[in-house]
């Protein structure tokens, strides 16, 4: 990589090359040609957002308005190259290079993007989005693609969620939590955002340091809506982008060999709700995967807050599988060591891979894209009279179209043209939400920077 001059403002790198290595500089002739052409496929704006995004690795916001408008000319270009490719940045924010030299894992990330894209587009134009195999099918190319699946690796990838706006001691503890993993050999996967999706990394990888263990993975999946939204953290060493949230919830689930849950905000509760829905599908009683809901002894009434609505809205039996334990990183992670051994047994006896769990069933409609308009809103099925696993699918949906009003721009110009998005249910219903909601917004786990307008309005039938 060519380093070059800070440009006037001091803030940014007036111009430099990349080029990739490794398995990233595998590029056809035609993925370059449709790269030249920044008109191609209408893919180019996506890529810009996103590499933003990724040179931003670090940066602690959501305020994705904000941070694009700071770097309004940035920009890059392609060209050939005997390496296949190289990337001119122009105007790259200067806290993504060292010395005029641009940090590894950003330079990674940045090809990994563009390997994911490409893959993405061609997917779809060849086998447009549905429901079913199909669905699944595209996850798993992803992610052999971006050789996250090794099937000579052990059962040991923890899912991690939880908020990016949490506290400092909720931050804390997922980093000690993130240390007991580590210390076991676990590899992490999160969203690949800050908070509570950065502090268990940060805490395997000094576990991992302490074991001697060197072949410990930092899986970041996240979306181009997301990603976008909120750059990735520093530690992400492996970043995988799904083409949209429903296959990115998909991919999570799939490669999981346990699920911890950190406190959050709206996005934590459509993940968790997501899992209820498939949880609880007749199908997928005897999978053991095991789903510990945790944080420190600071938080315990915020997670009961968090149980109580789950249970208020699904039932207790639903939401049977949800453990809860407080205050203690060094059980969660034991929890974890029991449920792979379980998932050992399951696997084998279900002749299911250990690095894909195909044989979890997930039901068409959690594989369909929610597009979160207000017509889309308004019409959510908000009733108790329905089967858990369909009540847990319109929560879950309900709960991603706040997050899209939260931080995706599109969704906020949206609001900003109509208003905010009406949210009709039964009373008893509306009235768990409210309370929830209002809690969150309370608490800060809405937006990380600034005062929170809601993006929504509660009414009862």
């Amino acid at each position: 990589m060519t380093p070059d001059l800070l440009s006037p403002n001091q803030h940014t790198i007036l111009e430099t090359a990349v080029h990739p290595r490794n398995h990233l500089a595998f590029l056809s002739q035609a993925e370059i040609d449709r790269l030249i052409d920044r008109n191609a496929d209408g893919l180019y704006p996506l890529i810009r957002s996103c590499a933003l995004a990724i040179l931003n690795s670090g940066v602690n916001t959501d305020d994705s308005v904000g941070l694009f408008a700071k770097h309004q000319d940035f920009d890059l270009t392609f060209a050939r190259h005997p390496r296949g490719l190289r990337i001119t940045l122009h105007h790259a924010p200067k806290q993504a290079f060292v010395d005029g030299v641009l940090m590894e894992t950003i330079h990674d990330m940045l090809f990994a993007m563009l390997r994911d894209l490409l893959l993405i587009r061609d997917l779809v134009t060849v086998r447009p989005d549905q429901p079913g195999i199909a669905a699944t099918d595209l996850v798993f190319q992803v992610l052999r693609n971006a050789k996250v699946l090794d099937a000579e690796r052990e059962l040991n990838t923890i899912v991690c969620w939880g908020g990016h706006a949490i506290n400092k001691v909720e931050y804390d503890y997922s980093v000690r939590v993130g240390e007991a993993l580590g210390l076991r050999r676990f590899d992490i996967c999160t969203g690949c955002g800050p908070g509570a999706m950065k502090g268990p990394m940060r805490g395997a990888a000094h576990g991992h340091r302490r074991q001697s263990w060197r072949h410990g993975r930092f899986i970041g999946i996240t979306e181009p809506g997301i990603i976008a939204a909120e750059p990735p953290n520093g530690v992400v060493g492996d970043l995988v982008i799904m083409p949209d949230i429903e296959k990115r919830l998909e991919a999570f689930v799939r490669i999981a060999h346990g699920l911890i849950i950190f406190p959050g905000g709206v996005g934590t509760f459509e993940e968790i709700l997501y899992l209820m829905a498939i949880l609880n599908a007749p199908h997928n009683h005897e999978d053991p995967l095991p789903v510990v809901l945790t944080g420190p002894v600071e938080s315990t009434d915020t997670l009961h807050a968090f149980h109580t609505f789950l249970v208020e809205t699904l039932g207790s039996k639903a939401t049977g599988r949800l453990e809860l334990i407080i205050d203690d990183p060094g059980a969660v992670a034991g929890r974890m060591v029991e449920g792979r051994e379980a998932i050992r047994r399951h696997r084998r006896q279900a002749e299911d891979a250990y690095f894909f769990n195909w044989t979890l069933a997930i039901e068409d409609h959690l594989k369909i894209p929610f597009t979160p308009s207000h017509e889309a809103m308004a019409s959510l099925n908000l009733h108790r009279d329905q089967p858990a696993t369909d009540l847990a699918q319109n929560l879950r949906a309900l709960f991603s179209g706040i997050v899209s009003g939260n931080v995706k721009p599109a969704i906020q110009a949206a609001i900003q043209r109509n208003g905010p998005f009406i949210i009709r249910g039964d009373p008893t219903l509306m009235h768990a939400v409210d309370r929830l909601l209002a809690r969150l917004v309370a608490e800060r786990r809405m937006k990380m920077q600034g005062g929170y307008t809601p993006c929504y309005r509660i009414q009862t039938e």
